[in-house]
């Protein structure tokens, strides 16, 4: 199992239907066939850390992964999300013991960015992003 979670706060101004919005669309991609759970909503970590919600999205393996970053769903979404974010950073855990995992994931990520620019220069225009587009 791979587990994708993503810790963000809304940039200031955001209205509360604007982040009702955003979060339903999240839900929409969290609901894609390749993902095995997963929720959204408020982040309980630490306040002094400037997140205010999480998503969370787990698949079963590498393939499943692609399957979801690919996912037209997922796709559509990400206009839509991004450019509503202040702050947006990444964990990622799993179970798999494979220890290029992370290297492979990476690799999968680069490679979205590179086939949609368009992706990556949202994640790059989030002022206080952690989700690197280049290697």
């Amino acid at each position: 199992m791979i587990v994708n979670i993503l810790r963000f706060s809304f940039k200031d101004g955001t209205s509360e239907e604007k982040k009702a919005e955003v979060l339903a669309a999240m839900r929409r991609t969290a609901s894609v066939e390749s993902v095995s759970f997963a929720t959204v909503g408020q982040d309980l970590g630490d306040p002094a850390e400037g997140y205010t919600h999480a998503f969370c999205a787990a698949v079963e393996d590498l393939a499943a992964l692609e399957r979801y970053m690919y996912d037209p769903v997922h796709l559509a979404g990400d206009p839509g999300i991004l450019p509503h974010f202040e702050r947006l950073s990444a964990v990622r855990l799993s179970d798999d013991p494979d220890g290029e995992l992370h290297e492979k994931i990476t690799a999968m990520h680069l490679r979205k960015v590179a086939t949609h620019p368009e992706y990556g220069r949202l994640l790059d225009e989030i002022p206080n992003g952690r989700i690197p587009t280049q290697a």
